[in-house]
């Protein structure tokens, strides 16, 4: 029987979980938001932690681990035995949690990353990144293209009806100030046949 929570979708999708889609997603994020070495970092609702596990392969043994939160125990379990070629293994902070909000302290992070999950966590995530995040940090998310996104019926009952899918990559910059950040900049990501807008900004102040 399939569950009616988003917790329990995720968990019933996590062994036939289209990684490589989100892997190439999460690289393209990294790299719009380019995380320094040293930054303390969220990857917010990681799934099965695409954007966790690369970037803790690219990070110094000195760096500290990349917190990685999601709400799907399944998705965790599949997350950590793909991240088994990681040399360090703490490398990734591995939490089973609601990912809103953060279990960090207020002003704590350096860059929060988003990738394939805003839409289900609603306004409420980005009001709670700007409380983790110290003045000037960054915040990388992606959104799926309004013209291109045809989510199932189980999945389109969670999306957040406050997150408005954007038609182009300045409609995505537009509601990042919207939201209070500065500096946005948007690109689409096209990865065959489906479209992706990559958005970075920054969390004002720290200048």
């Amino acid at each position: 029987m399939q569950s009616t929570t988003l917790a329990g979708a995720f968990d019933d999708l996590a062994d036939s979980y289209d990684h490589r889609h989100h892997e190439e997603i999460a690289r393209a994020l990294i790299a719009w938001v380019a995380p320094g070495p040293a930054d303390a970092v969220a990857d917010v609702a990681c799934g099965a932690g695409a954007v966790a596990r690369q970037l803790a392969q690219s990070r110094p043994d000195t760096a500290r681990p990349v917190l990685a939160v999601d709400l799907s125990p399944g998705m965790i379990a599949v997350g950590r035995a793909r991240a088994a070629d990681v040399e360090r293994a703490t490398a990734i902070d591995w939490r089973v949690a609601d990912a809103v909000p953060l279990p960090v302290a207020d002003r704590s992070l350096d860059v929060v990353l988003c990738a394939s999950s805003l839409h289900f966590l609603g306004r409420r995530a980005p009001a709670d990144w700007r409380r983790a995040l110290r003045p000037g940090g960054r915040v990388g998310f992606t959104l799926p293209l309004a013209t291109h996104f045809r989510p199932s019926e189980r999945f389109s009952g969670h999306l957040a009806r406050d997150v408005p899918l954007p038609h182009t990559a300045q409609e995505a910059s537009v509601w990042a100030a919207e939201c209070g950040f500065a500096e946005a900049a948007s690109r689409v990501l096209v990865l065959g046949t489906r479209r992706v807008v990559v958005t970075s900004a920054r969390e004002p102040g720290g200048r």
